[in-house]
Formats: structure tokens, C-alpha cells, sequence
């Protein structure tokens, strides 16, 4: 079997890595380090007619961050290898096979210990993403490289502009649920973003 342990060290912890590269053969997943997405840090798709497993992670994640996405997503697909879609997407099952993916890590000691503190107090009751629990998220952030101008959707004004990282111009419109809608200015689509997705804030008029 291929060993992806040198690869996978460039995006995460070294001594994580042999372990993620066991899984991506026991698996036979395909796993693909990708663009940036505001809308999320990660996606697992199941298989379909020929295709395999595929599990995406956004390549700018800082490396706990990195493994703490894939782990979550590894998660999907073990619970698609137990129930398929007979079950919620972040139902119990799921955060049951997220706990004891994880264990290993946590053992391993590998994470900073504000990490560590923030990620076993997540554990308890692990949410649709990591990004949810404000005070790993925080914690998580300032490992990033800094971008001191970016900010947070849900800081700014509601109808004010914004731009993300591939320079596309958006309108924050209304809050539905746990997302904001957004209208794209130049193609006038609409798209949902994550209240903590991070973002530039644009003056409309120096844009046009």
C-alpha cells in the first residue's frame, strides 16, 4: 500500500500523519487537498456508481486545523460505511465515530495544550463543525497566519459588501438559520456563508 506520510505532513502534524494515511488506503478514499472554500473547511462525498469515497480539505488550513477538518470528515465516512443515509448527518452516530477517530490524536499529545483543553471540552458533544464552538474556534484562528483585514461574515453590516479570498464581491443580505444569504454582485446568485467564514469588507463604490 502507498504510504502518504510524507505528504501529509506538509498539512498536518507529523505523527498524525501515518495514521490519515492508513485510513486513505483501508478506505480506498480518494483524498484531495483543495482551493479555498468560504463556505466550508472540508466535504466528504459518498460513493457513487464507479466513484470512490472523496473527502476535500481547503489547502490554508493551519495543521490542527487540518486534522481536526479531516477527522471530521473521515467521520462521514465511516458512518456512510455503517448506516449509508439511513441516518443524520451529525446524528449520534456520527459523533460517536468522530469521538473514538479522534482518540488517537488526543492520546498522541499532539496538539498545544490550549488546544488540547479547548478541543476535549468539544468532544463532549461534538457540533456540524468545529467552527461552531467559538472557543475552539478562537483558539484554532490564532495559530492561522495573520490576514489583520479579514473579518468575520457575522460582524459586519447587514447589506453592506464584501469580498472573499478569490476577490468575488457579495451583499450580506438576511440571516436564515445558521447561515447568511448572500447575493453574488456580479451574477446576482444567491450562496449561504457560514457566520464566521472570513471576508473582506468592500466599499461598493471603489468597486464599481
Amino acid at each position: 500500500m502507498p504510504d502518504f506520510s510524507k505528504q501529509l505532513s506538509k498539512y498536518i502534524p507529523s505523527t498524525a500523519a501515518p495514521i490519515i494515511s492508513e485510513w486513505i488506503n483501508d478506505t480506498g478514499c480518494r483524498f484531495k487537498v483543495t482551493r479555498s472554500r468560504a463556505s466550508k473547511l472540508g466535504d466528504y462525498r459518498s460513493p457513487f456508481k464507479n466513484e470512490p469515497h472523496q473527502i476535500t480539505i481547503n489547502h490554508d488550513l493551519n495543521p490542527y486545523s487540518f486534522l481536526i477538518t479531516t477527522v471530521h470528515e473521515f467521520a462521514h465516512l465511516k458512518t456512510w460505511q455503517l448506516h449509508k443515509n439511513k441516518v443524520k448527518p451529525h446524528g449520534l452516530e456520527w459523533k460517536n465515530n468522530f469521538k473514538s477517530l479522534m482518540d488517537p490524536f488526543i492520546k498522541l499529545n499532539l496538539f498545544p495544550e490550549d488546544i488540547h483543553f479547548a478541543l476535549t471540552k468539544y468532544m463532549s458533544n461534538p457540533a456540524a463543525s468545529s467552527c461552531t464552538d467559538l472557543t475552539l474556534y478562537k483558539v484554532l484562528k490564532s495559530y492561522d497566519k495573520s490576514e489583520s483585514e479579514m473579518v468575520t461574515i457575522d460582524t459586519i453590516e447587514f447589506n453592506s459588501y464584501f469580498s472573499i479570498k478569490n476577490g468575488r464581491v457579495f451583499q450580506k443580505l438576511e440571516r436564515l438559520r445558521k447561515r447568511y444569504k448572500c447575493l453574488e454582485v456580479k451574477t446576482q446568485r444567491i450562496y449561504l456563508f457560514h457566520p464566521i467564514a472570513e471576508v473582506l469588507p468592500v466599499d461598493i463604490k471603489s468597486n464599481s
